[in-house]
C-alpha cells in the first residue's frame, strides 16, 4: 500500500476496536498495583515506583507507533508488574508485632506468621501472644475452606494476654489454599493435619496439651480432634456449634422456604424448589446451600437482638496477613471446599457419634444462631458426657457470638474456661 492509498474503514475500526480493548486490558491490570498502597503490608518505597511503570506504561500505549507497538508492549510490561505486584504482596505479608505502650515489640512475645510442616504439606499458622509460656490455644476456622486469620486477631485480640493463640490456615483456604491437592482433602486428612499442628506446637512451646477453640465447620472439626486423641487437649470449647449435618441445613432449608413465603417471594421460592432439599453431592454444592443459608444470615443480620453481626470483610482482607492472591483464595477457598468437603459431612451426627468425650467441653453458643440451630446444640449438650460441660449462651448473638459479643467472650474464655481447667 503507498502513502496514496487509503487504508479501509473496516481495518481502522478493528484498529480502533483492538487499542479499546488493549486499553481496558491495561486499566485491569492496573488493579493489582492500585491495591498495592491499602491493601498490603508492601512497602512505598516498592509500590511507588511499580505504579510508576504501571503509569508509563499506560500512556505509552497513546504514543507509540505503529500500532502494534502500541499495543503489545504496553501490555506486556504491564501484565510483568501485575505479577510483580502479586509477589511482592505476598512476600512482605505478616502478622502485626504485639507491642507495648511505646509501641516496641514487648519483650518475650510472639507474633509470627509462617508455614509449617504437616505431613508432607506446608500450611500456614500464625501465633500470637504476649507470654510464650501461657497456655496454647489453636483456634480452628469455620467453612471448610474458611480463612479467619485477621478477623480472629481483631475479634479475640485480647485472648494474647492469657494464651498463645494459634490460628491454622487449613488446607483449600487462605493462605494454605494450594498447600494440598484440593480435590484429595478429606476429612481424615483435617482431623490428621491438625493432630500433626498440635504435635508440633506441644514440642515447640513445651506443653503437654493444648485447648483447641472451634467455629462453625471448626468445631465440628474439633469435636473429631478431641474424640480421637483426649490426652492432647485441657478442653474443647465450640462456638456456632455444629452438631448434624444433614439436619442442620435441612432446618435451614425450611426455614429460607418459610421466610420467602412470608415475604412473598415467588422467585426464591421457586429456586429453592428447584434444587430440592439437602444434601446434595454436585460440584455447585456450595452455590446451591448459598441459596438459603444466605437467607439465616440476612435474616439475623436484621435482627435487633443481635448486637452486632461482625461482619467486616473489606477490614479483613485488607489486613496485612493477606497479599493479592491470598484475597483471591480467600473467595474461592469457600467455594471450592464446600464441594469438595461438605458431601463428606452430612452422615456426621455427634449425637449418635460423640456422645461421649473424654475432655472438658465448653458451648458458648448465640442465642439467635439460626445458621447452627440452638435446638440442635441443646439436644447434643443435654445427652453428652464429659468430665465437665457448660452451655453458655450469648443473648445478643446469632452465629457469630465470638466476633458480634467478643468482649464477653473473652471474658468467658478467661474467667470461666481457663480458670476451672487450671483448677483442675
Amino acid at each position: 500500500m503507498t502513502k496514496h492509498q487509503t487504508i479501509p474503514l473496516g481495518l481502522k475500526i478493528l484498529a480502533w476496536i483492538g487499542r479499546i480493548l488493549a486499553g481496558i486490558l491495561c486499566l485491569l491490570l492496573c488493579l493489582p498495583m492500585a491495591l498495592l498502597p491499602k491493601a498490603t503490608a508492601v512497602p512505598a518505597w516498592i509500590w511507588l515506583p511499580l505504579g510508576a511503570v504501571s503509569a508509563a506504561l499506560f500512556i505509552a500505549q497513546f504514543l507509540l507507533k505503529p500500532a502494534w507497538k502500541a499495543t503489545f508492549v504496553p501490555l506486556g510490561g504491564m501484565l510483568v508488574c501485575a505479577i510483580l505486584a502479586v509477589v511482592v504482596s505476598q512476600a512482605f505479608a505478616f502478622t502485626p508485632p504485639i507491642t507495648d505502650e511505646n509501641g516496641r515489640p514487648l519483650e518475650g512475645s510472639i507474633a509470627v506468621l509462617e508455614r509449617v510442616p504437616l505431613n508432607g504439606s506446608r500450611q500456614w499458622i500464625s501465633i500470637r501472644g504476649k507470654d510464650t509460656r501461657k497456655p496454647i490455644l489453636l483456634f480452628l476456622a469455620g467453612g471448610p475452606g474458611g480463612s479467619q486469620l485477621s478477623t480472629e486477631r481483631f475479634a479475640l485480640g485480647g485472648l494474647e494476654d492469657d494464651f498463645v493463640v494459634v490460628n491454622w490456615e487449613q488446607p483449600g483456604a487462605g493462605k494454605s489454599y494450594d498447600a494440598v491437592k484440593r480435590s484429595t482433602i478429606t476429612v481424615e486428612r483435617y482431623i490428621e493435619d491438625a493432630h500433626a499442628l498440635v504435635l508440633l506446637l506441644r514440642e515447640r512451646f513445651g506443653q503437654d496439651k493444648v485447648y483447641v477453640l472451634g467455629e462453625s465447620w471448626g468445631s465440628a472439626l474439633g469435636i473429631l480432634l478431641v474424640q480421637r486423641y483426649p490426652q492432647l487437649f485441657h478442653a474443647f470449647i465450640g462456638t456456632g456449634q455444629m452438631v448434624a449435618f444433614t439436619e442442620n441445613d435441612l432446618i435451614c432449608y425450611n426455614f429460607a422456604m418459610d421466610w420467602a413465603r412470608e415475604r412473598g417471594d415467588s422467585d426464591k421460592i421457586a429456586k429453592l424448589e428447584k434444587q430440592g432439599p439437602p444434601p446434595y453431592y454436585e460440584k455447585d454444592v456450595a452455590w446451591k446451600q448459598i441459596t438459603y443459608l444466605a437467607d439465616t444470615y440476612s435474616y439475623m443480620n436484621q435482627n435487633p437482638q443481635i448486637s452486632d453481626n461482625g461482619a467486616n470483610t473489606f477490614r479483613d482482607l485488607a489486613a496485612p496477613e493477606y497479599g493479592l492472591y491470598d484475597k483471591v483464595a480467600w473467595f474461592l477457598g469457600i467455594v471450592d471446599m464446600l464441594g469438595i468437603a461438605y458431601p463428606q459431612l452430612w452422615d456426621i451426627d455427634f449425637r449418635a457419634q460423640a456422645a461421649k468425650l473424654e475432655v472438658p467441653v465448653y458451648f458458648l453458643i448465640g442465642r439467635h444462631d439460626i445458621n447452627a440451630p440452638v435446638k440442635l446444640t441443646e439436644e447434643y449438650y443435654n445427652l453428652l458426657e464429659a468430665p465437665h460441660k457448660e452451655l453458655v449462651w450469648f443473648e445478643h448473638s446469632g452465629h457469630n457470638p465470638w466476633v458480634s459479643e467478643s468482649q464477653r467472650f473473652m471474658q468467658v474464655m478467661r474467667e470461666t474456661v481457663l480458670a476451672r481447667t487450671q483448677m483442675q
